[in-house]
Order: structure tokens, then C-alpha cells, then sequence
């Protein structure tokens, strides 16, 4: 009998003209426009957007521009060929340039409303009309859904120029920020945290931009300068950027009775958030309520499994508000971000965030992001109580699904069968006391070391004699809890849930700032490290990137802090 032959894999996409056959614009095609927008796209002034799931709008390209970096892996996934980054096609089209596309391609990108939320609060003041229709992608342009090896993308120009939503702004990314946004994007990635990805990065040689920044040297809480920064471009992706806030605009106008078809319209959304991100978890032959309460169900096992990720790695999303939460329990947005070295509990690197938004309370800003979206869901369901009941009964079981996801994620990062409370607890206070380097400690503690000796180089000073027992007792206690009959094992499971290489933006200033003089050289080092955080890299590698961070940068803006700026 024959054996069947291989499937062969497909050659890579190696022209634009290749990828637009992989086109498919499920939003477009199937989601209501805004009937008042243009048909050619050209449409940058601020306005309000009354109806409708998306506006045309068709990028703004930068001038000039020139390759900064491309995603490898990230093209290796989807079988792209490592140079279409360079191609003339591709980089026309991933700087702005929409003009001459092959077919099926579409000329004109789309930009989306959403409302806001801060810590489960609604505003509309950040909108310039005062009635929550002016908010949205103020400089986020999508140009591009195909379905791609099975699954499908939305490939979105971050700093594509204005649309409807800019509220006055000049829908521009400047450098810095797009480095931190590639850079972040696959970092996370490489960590195992689900998250937005980074296609490629172009930048523009001859357009500027003003933005407020830190002066060398300064520690203020604010920017204390303007300083002519190059505009760039770089092209996020992901299976959707629908998010939360969206769904709530579309609530807000039910309730609001804003036009007749507002309850059709936020079905719609709902829907189609449910298809494009649920597709294999919930059964589409079910009818609509059924499916609210599965949604609900998926989404916050989701978004929990996130936070814990997130607390996992020390990562901190400074303005976790309903606009920054996807619907597809990812991370999305990475602006006003960053990673906790020095631990603190209250770490934000973002002077407007608050303590609301910091690491060790995102859980709490999570759960109201939750109650965001389940007062979104929640007009599809009241002609149908029993699925209501379901519903509020996910709503309220949230913080106990977070507190048990928290509880597996600590015990794991100890090389704990089971959770400990008093353990834990004692640690973070010591970690607090000495301090201690979040991500340095956990590795060191991953190696099972049976003395302090090898913990201390997370130390950021020597502990008192008294500190120092204490952390003594502390490694003891630990010893006797975890599972010594094959340490190996359990040092090579802890390996792989404590990186040894995080975020640290002392090292990442120095690659933005040679990208500026147009050398990328430092970029595609820090892309080289990151994106294997868990890898023994070389020596070199590990000499200055696993190190503590200098005392010279714990005050400095624009390092140890920074504003949302970009």
C-alpha cells in the first residue's frame, strides 16, 4: 500500500503581489461603514463619527523612508521570505504609501471608534466634542486582513498620519516610541505572554516631528523639553484590534437611544469579535445569548491567564484603560509600558498613570476592564434571563479565577507543587527590604542554589546582619518545601517559566538614540536578545545585559520614568 506524500509547504511570500493574494477583509466586508466618511479615505480632520463600526482612511506615508528592521521570527511564522521587508512593494505600502497597490489589495485603510474607561469609570471628556463620538484610532490605520497558513491577520500602521479620531493631533510615531513598540511587542512574544506582534519598522529621513522629552540629566517627573524627533512607521499585527472600549461604544449609544440602528449594531461588533477571535472556542451554531455566555466565559479565562503572565515577567501596562484591553485577551498598546527591575509592588513608569495602573495592581484594573466589557454584553442579554444569570455569575467569579491563577503563577515561579502564602508573603518583603532585582532573583533562585551566596547578585546593596538572616531562614524554609528527589528537572521547569533576559530601558535609550543618527545596530542587537529571553546567550551577551541597573538611571526621566509622549 502507498503511504501518502507530504504536503508540501508552500514557497514563501517573497512580493506584495503574492501577499495580496492572501487578502480577505472580513471587517470591511462585513461590518457597517460610517456613513458620513469619504470613499477615498481622505478624511484627517477631527469629527464626530455618530454611526458606524469603521471610518476609511487612507494612510499618510512618511517621506523618504528607510528600513530600520523587520521581524524574523515573526516572518518565519508566517512564511514570509526575510527579504520582502526590502522589497520596494512592501515598503512603500508598511510606510503609508497606499497609491499604487496590485489587486485585490485595497487602497484605502480603516481606522475604529472606541469609548473610554479608566479603572471602570466612563469618560467622554477625552473627546473633543464632549460626547464620546470623536475618540478612537487617532493615528492607528489598518491596511491590510488576510488569512495567512490557516489563521487570519490585521496588519495595522502605527503613526499612519491623522484620521477623524486624531483630535487635533498630527497622527505621527516618532522613533523612539516605534523602537519600543517593535522591540516590546516580540519580547513579549519570546517570553510566552500573548501579545500584538511587530511585522517591520520604516523610518522617515527627512521628516520630523516635535515632541516633549526629558533634557539630559533631568529628573522630572515631566518633560521639561521639545526636541525634533524622526517620524517612523511600524506595522503591528494581530488577529483582530478590536478591544473592549469599542464594545462599549457601541453599548453607550444603546443605552444612550443615540439612532435606530444602535442595538444592530453593537450585535454586530459583538459577533464579530466572537468569529474572529472565538471562532474554535465557541460553537456558531448557537444561539446569540448562548454565545454571550461562552464569550464571557473565554474571555475571562483569558484575560486572567494574562495578568498572571504579566506579573509573571514584571511586566507593568501603564494605562490599562477599556481602550487598552483586546478583546482577545492579548496585550495590546504598548505605550506609557514597562518592566519592574528594582521590585516594587507599585512600580509604574508612567508619571500619569497612578497606583491604580501599577504591577501588583493590574489584576484589580483587569477585573474592571472585565466589568467594562460585561456592561458592554450586557443589553444583548436581558430579554434572556436565564443566560443572564449565567452571565453575572461569570461577572462576579472573576477575582476568584485572578486569585487562583496568581496563586498557580507564584507557586510555579518557586518550584512549588502547591502555593504558599506565608512563604511568598515573606519573600516580597524581603525583596522590598534589601531590595532585589525582580527578574535576576528568580533566575538565580531557578538554579537551586543551596546557598545566599548566588542570590545576592540581584541584591541592589548589601543586607544588614539582621536582613541577612532573615534571607537565610527564608532560603532554608524554601528548601525544604520544593522537591529535591530530581532538583535537575526542577530547575530546568523553573528555567523556563524565569527569564534571564527582561526589558531594560537604561539599555534600550542608547539604541533609539544611535537609531536617530541612523545607525540600527544596537536595535537589531536588543532584538537579538530579547526575543530569547529564557536562552543562556553568550558571555558577552550576558555581561551587559544581565546585570543590575546603575544607580545613575533611577531617577532619570525618560529612563526610570517617562510620559506618555511618542
Amino acid at each position: 500500500m502507498n503511504e501518502p506524500k507530504a504536503k508540501e509547504s508552500a514557497p514563501p511570500v517573497s512580493t506584495l503581489e503574492e501577499l495580496a493574494e492572501l487578502a480577505d477583509y472580513s471587517l470591511l466586508d462585513q461590518l457597517k461603514r460610517d456613513p458620513d466618511a469619504t470613499d477615498d479615505g481622505e478624511d484627517y480632520r477631527p469629527r464626530q463619527v455618530f454611526s458606524g463600526h469603521y471610518v476609511p482612511v487612507k494612510p499618510t506615508p512618511i517621506t523618504a523612508p528607510e528600513y530600520v528592521a523587520h521581524s524574523s521570527d515573526f516572518f518565519r511564522e508566517l512564511n514570509f521570505d526575510d527579504n520582502l521587508a526590502q522589497t520596494e512593494g512592501f515598503r512603500r505600502l508598511f510606510s503609508g504609501d497606499m497609491s499604487d497597490l496590485p489587486a485585490p489589495l485595497r487602497k484605502v485603510g480603516w481606522a475604529t471608534g472606541y469609548a473610554l474607561s479608566i479603572y471602570g469609570t466612563e469618560y467622554t471628556q477625552q473627546c473633543p466634542f464632549q460626547t464620546g463620538n470623536g475618540y478612537g484610532d487617532g493615528r492607528a490605520v489598518s491596511v491590510l486582513e488576510a488569512v495567512i497558513n490557516g489563521q487570519r491577520w490585521e496588519m495595522q500602521l502605527k503613526g499612519g498620519g491623522p484620521t477623524p479620531y486624531c483630535r487635533g493631533a498630527d497622527g505621527r510615531a516618532v522613533l523612539r516610541s516605534s523602537v519600543r513598540e517593535f522591540l516590546a511587542q516580540e519580547h513579549m512574544h519570546g517570553l510566552g505572554v500573548p501579545t500584538s506582534r511587530s511585522l517591520c519598522l520604516y523610518v522617515s529621513k527627512t521628516e520630523t516631528v516635535q515632541r516633549p522629552w526629558y533634557s539630559p540629566g533631568s529628573s522630572n517627573a515631566d518633560p521639561d523639553t521639545l526636541v525634533s524627533e524622526p517620524v517612523a512607521i511600524s506595522t503591528r499585527v494581530a488577529p483582530s484590534f478590536l478591544r473592549v472600549g469599542q464594545l462599549e461604544l457601541f453599548a453607550r449609544r444603546v443605552r444612550a437611544q443615540a439612532h435606530a440602528d444602535s442595538l444592530e449594531e453593537l450585535e454586530k461588533i459583538v459577533q464579530h469579535l466572537i468569529d474572529r477571535e472565538y471562532g474554535s472556542d465557541i460553537n456558531s451554531e448557537l444561539p446569540l445569548a448562548d454565545k454571550l455566555v461562552a464569550l464571557t466565559s473565554a474571555f475571562r479565562e483569558r484575560l486572567t491567564s494574562l495578568i498572571a503572565n504579566w506579573l509573571r515577567v514584571g511586566y507593568c501596562q501603564g494605562n490599562f484603560n477599556s481602550d487598552n484591553c483586546a478583546g482577545g485577551g492579548y496585550t495590546l498598546d504598548y505605550g506609557p509600558f514597562g518592566f519592574c527591575e528594582r521590585f516594587d509592588p507599585y512600580f509604574q513608569p508612567w508619571t500619569g498613570g497612578g497606583r491604580h495602573f501599577s504591577l501588583f495592581n493590574q489584576p484589580a484594573a483587569a477585573e474592571q476592564n472585565f466589568n467594562s466589557f460585561c456592561s458592554a454584553l450586557r443589553p444583548l442579554l436581558l430579554s434572556h434571563p436565564e443566560q443572564l444569570q449565567a452571565f453575572e455569575e461569570l461577572q462576579k467569579g472573576f477575582g476568584a479565577v485572578m486569585q487562583q491563577k496568581l496563586q498557580n503563577m507564584f507557586a510555579a515561579k518557586l518550584g512549588l507543587q502547591t502555593y504558599n502564602a506565608e512563604l511568598l508573603n515573606e519573600l516580597l518583603a524581603l525583596m522590598m527590604k534589601t531590595p532585589v532585582d525582580y527578574t535576576i532573583f528568580f533566575r538565580e533562585l531557578s538554579y537551586i542554589p543551596e546557598s545566599l551566596k548566588p542570590l545576592r547578585r540581584s541584591f541592589y546593596q548589601e543586607p544588614s546582619a539582621t536582613l541577612e538572616a532573615q534571607w537565610s531562614s527564608w532560603l532554608e524554609k524554601w528548601r525544604s518545601l520544593i522537591d529535591k528527589s530530581n532538583t535537575a528537572e526542577l530547575s530546568q521547569k523553573m528555567l523556563q517559566i524565569n527569564p534571564k533576559y527582561t526589558w531594560r530601558e537604561w539599555l534600550v535609550v542608547p539604541a533609539y538614540e544611535k537609531a536617530k543618527q541612523g545607525d540600527y545596530s544596537l536595535v537589531r542587537e536588543l532584538q537579538d536578545v530579547l526575543t530569547r529571553p529564557y536562552d543562556e546567550q553568550s558571555p558577552q551577551v550576558e555581561e551587559k545585559y544581565y546585570r543590575l541597573r546603575p544607580p545613575e538611571f533611577f531617577l532619570a526621566g525618560g529612563v526610570s520614568h517617562y510620559s506618555c509622549s511618542s
